[in-house]
């Protein structure tokens, strides 16, 4: 019998859940790419961006700050303060703008993106 890997889920642990403060990011390295993580205040989940502002163009996003704009949860970048949807990764000022997302969780108290 072969087992068909393909369509398996692979996921990566990148730090423990004791490492994360509510509201403050922590970057984390996921396949030679800086991850910015994120457990808003407002609703305690994670949330898992590219660190990369590709507007200031530098590895900042894990500096930035969280909150809401309408229905949005965003971090707003620290060097040119657009906002960017922490759910889409879509820039809210400049809609040709976005961070790339991705699948974050905790499993037995371990932060974990999807490979």
């Amino acid at each position: 019998m072969t087992i068909d890997s393909s369509n398996l889920e692979q996921w990566i642990t990148v730090c423990s859940e004791s490492d994360l403060t509510v509201d403050t990011g922590l970057c984390a390295l996921h396949g030679g790419e800086q991850v910015a993580i994120f457990k808003p205040a407002l609703t305690h989940e994670l949330f898992a961006v590219s660190n990369f502002d590709p507007i200031g163009k530098a590895n900042v996003m894990s500096r930035g700050i969280t909150g809401s704009i309408g229905d949005s949860l965003v971090v707003a970048s620290p060097l040119y303060k657009q906002h960017f949807d922490l759910r889409t990764g879509q820039c809210l000022e400049d809609d040709t703008k976005a961070l790339k997302t991705y699948q974050v969780r905790i499993d037995a108290g371990q932060v974990q993106l999807l490979a």
